[in-house]
């Protein structure tokens, strides 16, 4: 049986954007310990012209919900970017993955070999569905997960890389 786009996407997704959920709740419980306003750590940046924490967090979805519908051939939602808090990147996460849970795996798993065009800067782009999706989409997710661990990690808060990788589906022999 070959490997799907879905099997390749989805639980990769839902796995990540939920590692990254219980990132930010360590993010909370150290900024309510040491009295930092959780707003400094949102606004956080690994370098002047780097995204802060709460957009990296904010764009890792949006290549998430994005890439996904893209694939599946549907309307991906569209998300305002006006979180000012924590919770409020949790919800988007929330809203993110339940997303990804209504898509229709047999659309998406369809796409390989479909031309899917997609916004690139100011302009389009246009791949296979399978090189859309390991060229372009996960190396930008995981990028964007990368960089908002970083952040949360440079704030101080002790996160490491279990909580990176969040609930793998390993089993122990």
């Amino acid at each position: 049986m070959p490997f799907t786009l879905s099997q390749g996407s989805l639980p990769v997704f839902e796995i990540g954007l939920n590692a990254l959920s219980g990132v930010l709740d360590k993010a909370a419980t150290f900024a309510a310990a040491k009295k930092i306003e959780p707003s400094a750590m949102l606004a956080w940046r690994l370098a002047p012209d780097m995204f802060a924490l709460a957009r990296q967090v904010q764009v890792a979805c949006d290549h998430a919900k994005n890439g996904s519908a893209r694939l599946a051939g549907v309307e991906p939602p569209k998300f305002e970017d006006t979180e000012k808090t924590i919770d409020e990147l949790k919800a988007r996460i929330a809203k993110t993955i339940a997303f990804l849970k209504t898509l229709d795996v047999k659309a998406l798993d369809a796409a390989a070999d479909k031309e899917i065009v997609f916004p690139l800067g100011q302009g389009k782009g246009q791949m296979k569905g399978n090189d859309y999706l390991n060229h372009f989409v996960l190396p930008n997710f995981y990028f964007h997960l990368t960089a908002a661990y970083a952040c949360t990690r440079a704030c101080g808060v002790d996160i490491g890389k279990r909580d990176f990788m969040g609930a793998v589906p390993l089993k122990r022999i």
